[in-house]
C-alpha cells in the first residue's frame, strides 16, 4: 500500500456514536499512523486525507468526487454492512477496495426484527399508551391477530433473513421466501426446508404475506420498491417491517396505506431520511414501531464493527487484499 519507509495512513472520518479505540489499537500496532477527523463534511474529509491510505468512515457519505480527490487512497473500509452510502463503482475505477462488516450483527438485526413485529402485531404503541388509569380498558378498533393463523414473508433470504425465519418461523402457520440473489442449489434448498421457508415469487410472497419483512440491500433496483403499488397488492390489514435501509420504501406511499387502513402497522428500524426532520409523517403513529436504526446495536457489535473494520484495513495493507470487499479489483 505504501512506499519503503512510510507509515500508511489511516483516517476516521466521523465516529458520533463510537468509541474507536479498539480499531486505533489495531491500526496502530500493524504500523498505521491513524487521526480522526470528526467530520462528515466532504470539504473537511478530502483535506484532512489527502495522505490517507484508508478512510474509516461513520456515516459520512463518499463521492466520486472524493475518491477522485484522493490521491494515494487505497481502501475504504466501512463500519456497516450497507454500502449504498459509497460509490462503489467509482472506487473500483480508481484502484480503491471498498469493505463492509458482513455478519457481525446477524443475531442482532434479526432479534431486532423480530421484536419490533411482535411489537407492531401486538399493537404495543397503543397499549403502553392506554395502560392508564383513565384509560386502562381501552381497546384497539381492531383486535390484534393470532400470528399462527398468518403467513410471514420474507424478501432477502440472506444470513440475516434466514436468521430471522429460524427465529420467527414458529409463531407462524407458514413462512415465504423471495431472494433473486440466492443460488437454486441442493444445499440452499435443503437449508430452506430446515428453516421451514417455501421460495416462492416475489408476487407471491406480496400478495399472501400478513407479515412482510424486509431483508435487502439498497441498489438501484430496490429503491423504493415498496411503493404505491406495491403496497396496494400486500393482504388488507398486513404489517411490514423493516430493518434493512429507509430507502427501500415509499414512505409517502406508506403513510397513505396505514391512512388507509390497507395497512395495519409498520415495524421500523430505518426511515429515508437520519435522523428524520421535526414531523416526519411515520413518528408519532400508533401504527408504527419506529427505532432508530438501533437493530445491528449490542454490547458485541459497538466493538466488533470497529475491529473488523480496522481489520480490512489492515488486511488491505499487509495482504493486498481486504477480508470483506464489496467490490473487485
Amino acid at each position: 500500500m505504501s512506499e519503503a519507509g512510510r507509515r500508511p495512513v489511516a483516517v476516521y472520518t466521523d465516529v458520533d456514536d463510537t468509541d474507536p479505540s479498539v480499531g486505533i489499537a489495531l491500526l496502530e500496532s500493524h504500523g498505521f499512523d491513524v487521526r480522526v477527523l470528526g467530520t462528515r463534511d466532504p470539504a473537511a474529509i478530502v483535506a484532512g486525507a489527502q495522505d490517507a491510505d484508508a478512510i474509516l468512515p461513520g456515516y459520512a457519505a463518499i463521492t466520486r468526487e472524493m475518491i477522485a480527490s484522493l490521491p494515494r487512497l487505497k481502501v475504504i473500509a466501512l463500519m456497516s454492512m450497507g454500502f449504498d452510502y459509497v460509490d462503489v463503482e467509482a472506487a473500483t475505477e480508481h484502484g480503491v477496495w471498498v469493505t463492509n462488516v458482513p455478519g457481525a450483527a446477524t443475531e442482532e438485526v434479526a432479534t431486532h426484527a423480530l421484536a419490533l413485529l411482535l411489537a407492531s402485531a401486538r399493537q404495543l404503541p397503543f397499549y403502553t399508551a392506554s395502560a392508564t388509569p383513565g384509560r386502562w380498558n381501552e381497546r384497539a378498533a381492531v383486535p390484534p391477530p393470532r400470528l399462527s393463523e398468518l403467513t410471514l414473508g420474507i424478501l432477502g433470504l440472506g444470513k440475516i433473513g434466514r436468521e430471522f425465519a429460524r427465529l420467527a418461523g414458529p409463531l407462524f402457520g407458514r413462512v415465504l421466501g423471495y431472494d433473486p440473489m440466492l443460488p437454486d442449489t441442493p444445499e440452499i434448498a435443503a437449508d430452506l426446508d430446515r428453516l421451514g421457508i417455501t421460495r416462492a415469487s416475489l408476487e407471491d410472497v406480496r400478495a399472501a404475506s400478513d407479515v412482510l419483512s424486509l431483508h435487502m440491500p439498497l441498489t438501484a433496483t430496490t429503491a423504493g420498491m415498496v411503493d404505491a403499488a406495491f403496497l396496494a397488492q400486500m393482504p388488507a390489514g398486513s404489517i411490514l417491517v423493516n430493518v434493512s435501509r429507509g430507502g427501500l420504501i415509499d414512505n409517502a406511499a406508506l403513510v397513505a396505506a396505514l391512512d388507509a387502513g390497507h395497512l395495519s402497522g409498520a415495524a421500523l428500524d430505518v426511515l429515508d431520511q437520519e435522523p428524520p426532520e421535526p414531523g416526519h409523517p411515520l413518528i408519532g403513529r400508533d401504527d408504527v414501531v419506529l427505532t432508530p436504526h438501533i437493530a445491528y446495536f449490542s454490547r458485541f457489535t459497538e466493538v466488533e464493527y470497529v475491529r473488523v473494520q480496522a481489520q480490512n484495513a489492515v488486511a488491505a495493507a499487509t495482504a493486498g487484499v481486504p477480508e470483506a470487499a464489496v467490490n473487485r479489483l
